[in-house]
């Protein structure tokens, strides 16, 4: 699906490099699924565990490797050198 968007450069190119996605629209694509796969992760672990989303959210280390979270799945490849 084609769409315009309004989004910040800098944000965007750091996205690029950090995922070292070959094209912008990988990048979003991966950012928009990561972001899917949290939230799903997050309802999930929230069903389990009976502490509040907003508890939950206090958990996750920002600064954490999202391929660390993964248990079930491969480890993703984030730049190719």
């Amino acid at each position: 699906m084609k769409i315009t968007l309004n989004v910040d450069d800098a944000l965007l190119d750091r996205v690029v490099d950090s995922t070292g996605a070959k094209t912008k629209t990988a990048a979003i694509d991966f950012a928009l699924r990561e972001v899917d796969r949290r939230t799903e992760l997050t309802k999930v672990l929230a069903r389990g565990s009976g502490i509040s989303g907003e508890e939950l959210a206090t958990l996750f280390d920002p600064a954490s490797d999202p391929a660390v979270m993964r248990v079930a799945e491969d480890p993703a490849d984030y730049k190719i050198d």
